[in-house]
């Protein structure tokens, strides 16, 4: 067997969801009209790039856990001014 099962839904360990709620929310208010929800979806692609970069910065330097968590990502985004994507 393999590994088991990340949970998805994890705030500590998935810094997205927010964005991919919002991706499939305006899916369901535009009948799956892809075309509409570019905006969303670019957002999602930003949030899932910046916070990899972060995750490798930190994988690199040694830092555990790779991911950092909900709170400590909320601290790094209030230091920088906001989501920076």
């Amino acid at each position: 067997m393999g590994r088991a099962p990340q949970k998805v839904r994890n705030r500590d360990t998935n810094p997205c969801i927010d964005e991919g709620d919002a991706s499939l929310k305006c899916l369901d208010e535009h009948n799956y009209d892809k075309s509409c929800c570019s905006a969303h979806f670019q957002r999602y692609k930003n949030c899932r790039k910046y916070w990899h970069s972060v995750m490798l910065q930190r994988r690199g330097d040694g830092v555990r856990p790779d991911m950092p968590t909900a709170a400590e990502r909320q601290e790094l985004l209030d230091a920088i001014g906001g989501k920076p994507y």
